[in-house]
């Protein structure tokens, strides 16, 4: 089996699975983010019942960190095996097939990297704004809310996440074709319909998580009263 895994198919079909793990959880991480929207009581009450999961939690975390460095590490290696079958560049490139998503998928990944750990600090661990473990609402939960919209409110951070986000679903645009493809789970006509409805889908996702910065700086997504900036 180990054997299996060196190979290139081996390292292929283990981006795959990594990589559909890590769309459910891009999926599913929306869905949460966006009861944003139905104010601090939601988005507070579903943070709540996450850390009530306690040892689940962290272990969805780790699996989640281990799906991420097990892409990382296929990405790489397939990257330096494609290189090393063609040590000599073509005089003259030719993409005919490979969409400008599939040849830069391991560049978006360098920079979505980046911006995970960042996410990471600011918004779980806190390192970047340690008040923000500070923020409760009249209930006594962590403020989540709160710490949203403070976070949101600094154009300089909503831009980045908003440009790390479209990075991300230029990624997922190939990269769940791709997927399909990987586990051998294609033919003529699931083809043609991944064509077609994979950028949609990555864009949709886009569209879910930079509506969030967009609305706290528009202003449509407001501090609680008693909070200040």
């Amino acid at each position: 089996m180990a054997g299996y895994f060196s190979t290139s198919t081996g390292k292929k079909f283990l981006m795959a699975v990594s990589g559909a793990a890590l769309f459910g959880f891009i999926v599913a991480h929306l869905a949460g983010n966006l009861q944003i929207f139905e104010g601090q009581e939601a988005i507070n009450r579903y943070s709540l019942f996450l850390k009530s999961l306690g040892e689940l939690l962290w272990a969805a975390r780790i699996g989640l960190l281990a799906m991420v460095g097990i892409h990382i590490w296929t990405s790489v290696q397939l990257t330096l095996e494609n290189k090393a079958a063609r040590p000599v560049a073509y005089a003259e490139k030719k993409f005919i097939e490979a969409s400008t998503a599939s040849r830069t998928m391991i560049w978006s990944g360098t920079i979505i990297l980046v911006f995970i750990i960042f996410h990471l600090m600011h918004y779980t661990f806190m390192t970047v704004h340690p008040e923000y473990r500070n923020l409760v609402d009249a209930q006594g939960r962590h403020d989540v809310y709160s710490m949203m919209v403070l976070g949101f409110q600094q154009p300089a951070i909503s831009i980045f996440y908003i440009a790390a986000i479209f990075l991300l679903c230029f990624h997922l645009s190939h990269g769940i074709y791709s997927m399909f493809q990987s586990l051998g789970l294609q033919n003529d006509k699931i083809r043609a319909c991944l064509l077609k409805w994979a950028p949609r889908i990555a864009w949709l996702i886009f569209l879910g998580y930079a509506s969030i910065p967009s609305a706290v700086l528009a202003g449509i997504v407001k501090l609680p009263p008693g909070v200040s900036p």
